[in-house]
């Protein structure tokens, strides 16, 4: 019988007969659970001896006189001490034995088939994930480098928070870029801001207003800081009683320039840009497989080449293109009818982009990735694609109902005389519309998602409320004009009787709204300078007092970019004023 059919008969696994020697590091033919044999061939040795049985192996152990049964745990021990024996083979569980005179080799065990199958799934799902993962990688870094940027220094903001309201402008140009284009826009223009949206994503993201500013809108363009290629920055003067669409491409401006033109107009913080030319038109409605419009009557304007019957079609390319491009289809074929007709498109391509059919399709998905990245121009701070996809994401949890299209509240500028050109805000009605969107105050009816906070804001409110010459506050100036907690200060003490204030300088970082922190027992005198103030119940910061520089306990009152003058409320709206608006979920057709 060979070394195999021994083992087997000593209902031994012939696969543990070959083990590791710990003193040579290799692995041996043990057919002994107690002799050592060398991986050398020697000298044959008898049966008794290859069998390794004696009658002093079997009853002199020093386990069998401790009354132990040689195991693994002492095979352990055994294999884990430098220049001791190599532990014997496991023993395996008495089986039947084999007919006398045959070798028998033990029938191999089938596995299961369900396990051969989730074998092979997982491998190549692993592998498929693995794969995807890699591909995913290089694919989005093809995406970053479709998107072309533009550093706008301090006129937006650096990266991008999901936690918080936001502000992009939307910016068309009329640059005859690309294929095809000669016959749109102006013939050699530098690419003048000519459609302009800017949207408001609420901080809760239950609604977004798009604010159109028109082109025609008469304003003060500021002085511009641009950077140059060579990384130098110039500062291009700014122009009074200007065009806005000026703000882009006169005299080299770059869209911060139009982005800092809309702050000065509206009050309104922008934090990012992002500019199209006339192939974004083309391309995004092409890949969504173009974009549901409506005209009550059929529209025939030889100049934009657009014919559409009337009732409901769908555009795209080029055919898109021209029915954003028209005048002279709508209305009076002014500015500001057209800009109505490119509200109610958008608001078809948002409920396209939206839809099952465009989310659940690869091939779509992919197509708008790549359109929408090349025809893109953005500012640095979200010009990474996992940044401009946070962006999407946000936008895509505003409801289509909750989507506001409005335009700037424009009367005709007395300024043209007879010839109505050009147009400018509405010193009535566009103050109040720029304050709600400031304070992220929505246009159309949504349910509040913290209306416990806004409560327990309106609270703080209420109660009694401490005499003026009670109250000590510290004033600093975080953001507001210079000069303004001095002159908030004299206020407080000449004319409303705060006797125990002072100026502390400046705050250690701006903030966009002026707050008051107070601590718990000074909840009181936090009341009294709310109503002095004019702070709604949002300013008002519980937390810990500080101490003012006689060493005693005083709250912090910090003026903000809102603050608008000493005696001036600051008590934001609460609800928006009533305008002209379409709603994205809405289907209208231009007339």
């Amino acid at each position: 019988m060979d070394a195999q059919g021994r083992g087997r008969a000593d209902n031994i696994d012939p696969a543990d007969q070959w083990v590791l020697n710990p003193n040579t590091g290799e692995y041996e033919l043990r057919l002994n659970p107690s002799a050592p044999q060398s991986s050398v061939p020697g000298p044959r040795r008898s049966d008794s001896q290859r069998s390794g049985r004696t009658p002093r192996d079997r009853t002199a152990t020093p386990e069998r006189q401790q009354g132990r049964t040689p195991g693994r745990e002492t095979d352990r021990e055994t294999a884990r001490t430098p220049g001791r024996e190599v532990p014997p083979q496991r023993r395996r569980r008495a089986e039947p034995e084999p007919p006398a005179g045959r070798r028998s080799r033990r029938p191999a065990k089938k596995k299961p088939k369900a396990k051969k199958v989730l074998m092979w799934t997982g491998g190549t799902m692993a592998f498929v994930l693995v794969a995807t993962g890699a591909a995913a990688y290089f694919y989005l870094k093809h995406l970053e480098g479709n998107v072309t940027t533009t550093d706008v220094g301090s006129a937006g903001k650096q990266g991008f928070s999901k936690n918080e309201a936001f502000n992009i402008l939307i910016i068309g140009t009329d640059k005859r870029t690309g294929a095809g284009n000669e016959g749109y826009g102006d013939s050699g223009s530098v690419g003048h801001a000519d459609t302009n949206v800017l949207l408001h994503v609420s901080k809760d993201r239950t609604n977004a207003t798009a604010l159109s500013i028109p082109r025609d809108l008469v304003v003060d363009v500021p002085d511009c800081p641009t950077k140059q290629e060579d990384g130098s920055e110039k500062v291009v003067p700014g122009t009074t009683s200007a065009r806005f669409n000026t703000s882009l491409g006169q005299d080299g401006r770059d869209p911060g320039c139009t982005m800092r033109t809309v702050e000065t107009v509206t009050g309104i913080p922008v934090d990012h840009f992002m500019m199209a030319d006339f192939n974004a038109v083309k391309t995004l409605t092409s890949a969504v497989g173009g974009v549901d419009v409506c005209v009550e009557q059929a529209v025939d304007d030889p100049k934009s080449h657009l014919k559409l019957p009337a009732g409901e079609s769908t555009v795209e390319g080029e055919q898109a293109l021209a029915f954003v491009r028209t005048r002279h289809a709508w209305g009076n074929q002014g500015d500001l009818d057209r800009i109505k007709v490119q509200q109610q498109f958008l608001g078809s391509l948002m409920r396209k982009m939206a839809s099952s059919d465009t989310l659940t399709s690869p091939t779509k998905l992919v197509s708008l990735a790549e359109a929408a990245t090349k025809a893109l121009t953005v500012d640095t701070g979200i010009g990474k694609v996992s940044t401009l996809k946070d962006v999407a994401l946000e936008l895509k949890k505003v409801p289509t109902k909750n989507i506001s299209f409005m335009t700037v509240p424009v009367r005709d500028n007395p300024a043209d005389g007879v010839v109505r050109k050009t147009v400018i805000v509405d010193e009535n009605a566009g103050p109040a519309v720029f304050d709600a969107i400031k304070n992220d105050v929505s246009f159309t009816e949504v349910k509040k998602k913290q209306k416990a906070q806004k409560d327990a804001q309106a609270a703080r409110l209420k109660g009694t409320k401490a005499e003026a010459s009670e109250v000590r506050v510290r004033i600093l100036n975080g953001g507001a004009p210079a000069g303004s907690a001095q002159e908030t200060l004299q206020w407080l003490q000449n004319d409303e009787g705060v006797l125990k204030s002072e100026n502390a300088g400046n705050a250690p970082a701006e903030l966009s709204k002026t707050t008051l922190e107070y601590a718990p027992d000074q909840a009181a005198q936090a009341r009294r300078l709310a109503a002095i103030m004019g702070l709604s119940g949002s300013a008002m910061k519980p937390g810990e007092s500080v101490t003012n520089s006689q060493g005693l306990p005083a709250m912090t009152l910090t003026l903000g970019k809102d603050f608008k003058g000493a005696g001036v409320s600051l008590t934001a709206p609460t609800k928006a004023p009533e305008v002209d608006k379409s709603t994205a979920d809405k289907v209208k057709c231009a007339s």
